[in-house]
């Protein structure tokens, strides 16, 4: 399973999320750093579609591990809970596709 490892201690406020998540995830320069922008690069990890570094086997589910999350939770509570119900939106699009939800979402 592959992981992508986010830090909550990066991520103080809108541009550091979208900073962040354009570099792990390899989403394209064109990436709109928006929460509409980051559902659709990742609704695409099974089609290699190039929006993101990853491909995804119809078998495999991307592991987000958002570390230190009390410390996001603290300063910028808005983008966990963003993070949260956009990794679900995700995962129910795909769902309705009839492909396995692609992401699973870990708080540490």
């Amino acid at each position: 399973m592959p992981v992508v490892l986010l830090d909550g201690r990066r991520m103080c406020d809108w541009t550091s999320f979208h900073a962040e998540c354009q570099a792990i995830f390899g989403f394209p320069d064109f990436y709109g750093r928006n929460m509409d922008a980051w559902i659709d690069c990742l609704s695409g990890l099974r089609d290699g579609d190039g929006m993101s570094k990853f491909t995804l086997m119809p078998d495999q589910t991307l592991r987000i591990e958002l570390l230190h999350a009390t410390s996001l939770r603290q300063k910028a509570p808005e983008i966990l809970n963003a993070l949260e119900d956009c990794a679900a939106e995700v995962n129910e699009r795909c769902i309705e596709n009839g492909q396995k939800p692609p992401l699973s979402l870990l708080l540490r």
